[in-house]
């Protein structure tokens, strides 16, 4: 099974036995089984030992997947300008708050073009969870950045505890929260667990569903009008407004930007995608097994938009708009940034920003897989999805 997949070397297999062996005794200790949600919050978060946790190499060609910060400047900068008209419309002490800072590499383009537009915020700060990206992180924008503008950047346990006003900024961050996953199954929820067989091995069980999330799929059938097939199998995140919620904190005025791949409810949830969105990512490589290797690759679930703008706007904001990826960076002067850039560089340098672009814009790359979606709070955000409005989708 899976012999396209590179295997991993000696090291690394020890790695993963090691927190199959820790999980295996949650497992064992919680009775039997443990939801799928844990079984993924561990695999991503175990201190020391999740994939988020631990030190080998996540982003770009050498890691296991490529995000669109990580295909080069254009996307930051382009996103940056957005984030620059905002903090002007505050006009005060605003903040940036990044979740999930990656290898850095958004924040050191975005504070530097933020720079250039004389539009620093008051203070840059990253939520980051694993002590070896924060490590990472620090690293280049203190080699990157001139002194005055590192001295803005901070790295937070958890969100700001004040009020504060200014941009909560965050790119492929949602599709990496622990989610729960659901089957129906005689007009019964049921909640897909994981145990063990009797080579300890592990294997995925359905269990009966608790209330919130026997809830929350009945309000997506109450959404779509109509029933789920029985055996129908997916994910559902009921936490999510609660996390957007904590995340948000006091944000009293402002906006929040959140890019992701994904799909609107009713395409999201489509007869014919009957086993959910659910992969793993293993050096480059996209595949199903998400059991195997704990703590060597990704596990990922496609973003429901239509739930992330009713967590939203459930907290008090307003939508301020839904598109493409590639409509927003178009809409937002991506071309510009790309011919400015091009002024800059030789031809061979060209052809590279050239293909950065194609990644960042074309539908069978990133352009329409992902999606970006923001939220306001006494702020006009509007100007920034102009170009390819999606929210008659949602």
């Amino acid at each position: 099974m899976h012999a396209d997949l590179p295997r991993p070397d000696a090291d690394a297999l020890r790695h993963s036995d090691t927190l199959a062996a820790h999980i295996r005794a949650e497992i064992l200790q919680g009775g039997g089984t443990i939801p799928f949600s844990r079984f993924m919050e561990l695999c991503l978060y175990a201190p020391g030992l999740g994939y988020y946790s631990a030190g080998s190499t996540k982003f770009g060609g050498a890691g296991d997947f490529t995000t669109a910060p990580e295909t080069g400047r254009l996307f930051a900068a382009t996103v940056a300008g957005v984030l620059a008209e905002t903090l002007r419309q505050l006009d005060g002490r605003a903040r940036v708050l990044e979740i999930g800072g990656g290898s850095g590499a958004f924040a050191e383009v975005a504070l530097k073009r933020l720079l250039q537009l004389d539009a620093l915020p008051d203070r840059y700060a990253i939520l980051e969870p694993s002590a070896d990206l924060r490590q990472r992180q620090r690293e280049r924008l203190e080699r990157s950045l001139i002194p005055p503008v590192f001295e803005l950047v901070e790295w937070l346990d958890r969100p700001f505890e004040d009020e504060w006003d200014g941009v909560l900024f965050a790119n492929e961050v949602v599709d990496a929260l622990p989610t729960p996953r659901f089957t129906v199954r005689h007009d019964e929820v049921l909640e897909e667990h994981v145990a063990l067989d009797g080579n300890g091995d592990f294997v995925r069980v359905d269990r009966p569903a608790d209330v919130l999330l026997t809830a929350a799929v009945r309000h997506v059938e109450r959404h779509l009008e109509t029933p789920l097939a029985d055996g129908y199998r997916s994910e559902l995140l009921p936490q999510l407004p609660y996390w957007l919620q904590a995340v948000a904190g006091g944000l009293r005025s402002g906006a929040m930007l959140w890019f992701d791949y994904g799909h609107p409810r009713r395409e999201y949830y489509q007869r014919q995608r009957g086993d959910g969105t659910l992969r793993a990512f293993y050096r480059q490589r996209m595949h199903e097994d998400v059991l195997r290797w704990p703590g060597l690759q990704d596990l990922t679930a496609s973003v429901d938009f239509t739930a992330l703008a009713e967590a939203g706007t459930g907290a008090g904001f307003d939508l301020a708009g839904y598109c493409s990826q590639a409509s927003f960076l178009l809409g937002n002067g991506i071309d510009r940034l790309l011919a400015e850039a091009e002024a800059r560089t030789d031809e061979a340098g060209a052809l590279r920003l050239r293909q950065e672009l194609k990644r960042l814009t074309l539908p069978e790359q990133m352009g329409e897989r992902f999606q970006a979606m923001a939220f306001s709070r006494d702020v006009d955000l509007g100007a920034a999805f102009l170009l390819g409005d999606l929210t008659w989708r949602l």
